[in-house]
């Protein structure tokens, strides 16, 4: 139903709407009332009745409260619930008020050997945990545009994480991820638009990571194509979106980052500019420093962990909207990303 003919209004309303063109939904809802108040002579109180009528129609949901959303209480419908993914760090969690949202693109943006792939990685393993220990009780969709898949260091990881609980033993953690290489922008929407849907409509995947987005946009446009790459970068943000909110899961997107010379101290910021950044829900940057720590040594299963010096690394919500900005210091060992005081 999108046609003025089947609102249940006052036919001479229909006939003053239909004699200057606005028969469709779209065309009414698009204009203010004050402009289809010139062309159809009809009052305030009409056309707002008319609007009312039709937003009825469109979306038939009954009202919500902030309370209703905020509780997630059955009459919040699924399209309205936001939940959390758990980073697979306890820390991490608490002070991203649960983890990463399920809904919408988080960005990872950080130079090389920051920990961006290790960060996804570890979201892989933790988003096949049960609800209840902040996974999502499915498997994950991993997109590669530049390196190969770190195969091996998975396997590392899955074996730390399998021994924390009799939970995790239980779990063939290598089986739910699914892999895909892809070389450029054609091949990634082909897969986002074709692959992707197939997949995502058995409900077994619940995390779609693409490393790197930055990849496909850097290399094959040159100056005066900046206005299509930012047309190119918009549809695919809106197309991962899209399936964000059609399946209610996280999509992340790593991005690389470039050096700014707009100040006197040289700095990173994120590739792809405004025109990227306007399209994402979350970023968090990452950053590795000059300094070490000696982690300590331990024994789990029989297998030595840490006694070992590794970088310090730097977690930084840049910008959220849930929440303020922070910085968390990290360390990457065997198991995986943790914190440090």
């Amino acid at each position: 139903m999108n046609s003025v003919e089947d609102l249940d209004i006052n036919p001479k309303i229909k006939t003053s709407l239909k004699k200057v063109g606005l028969t469709s939904f779209g065309q009414i809802l698009t204009l203010s009332i004050q402009d289809i108040q010139r062309l159809t002579k009809l009052s305030q109180g009409e056309v707002t009745g008319i609007k009312t009528a039709i937003a009825l129609q469109v979306m038939p949901q009954p009202s919500l409260t902030a309370f209703d959303i905020q509780k997630l209480t059955d009459k919040c419908p699924d399209r309205l619930k936001i939940g959390k993914l758990s980073t697979g760090c306890k820390q991490i969690d608490e002070a991203l008020r649960g983890g990463i949202l399920t809904r919408g693109i988080t960005e990872i943006a950080g130079e090389s050997a920051s920990g961006k792939t290790q960060f996804c990685l570890q979201l892989c393993l933790s988003v096949q945990l049960p609800h209840n220990l902040g996974g999502l009780s499915a498997g994950a969709a991993y997109i590669c545009t530049e390196d190969v898949f770190p195969s091996k260091r998975l396997g590392q990881m899955i074996g730390y994480f399998s021994q924390r609980t009799d939970i995790h033993k239980k779990i063939a953690f290598g089986d739910n991820i699914f892999i895909e290489h892809v070389a450029d922008l054609e091949s990634l929407n082909a897969c986002i638009h074709q692959k992707l849907p197939h997949l995502l409509s058995s409900g077994g995947v619940k995390l779609v990571i693409v490393d790197s987005v930055a990849a496909v946009f850097r290399c094959d446009y040159e100056l005066k194509d900046m206005y299509k790459r930012s047309k190119h970068m918009a549809s695919l943000a809106a197309s991962l979106q899209k399936l964000s909110s059609k399946y209610c899961l996280p999509v992340v997107c790593v991005n690389q980052v470039t050096d700014s010379m707009q100040t006197l101290h040289r700095r990173q910021i994120p590739a792809l500019g405004l025109a990227w950044s306007n399209q994402i829900t979350c970023r968090l940057s990452l950053a590795r420093t000059s300094h070490e720590l000696d982690l300590p040594r331990n024994i789990l299963n029989g297998v030595v962990i840490g006694g070992f010096p590794t970088s310090i690394r730097t977690l930084e919500v840049t910008f959220a909207p849930n929440l303020p900005n922070l910085e968390l210091v990290y360390v990457i060992d065997q198991e995986g990303i943790k914190t440090v005081s």
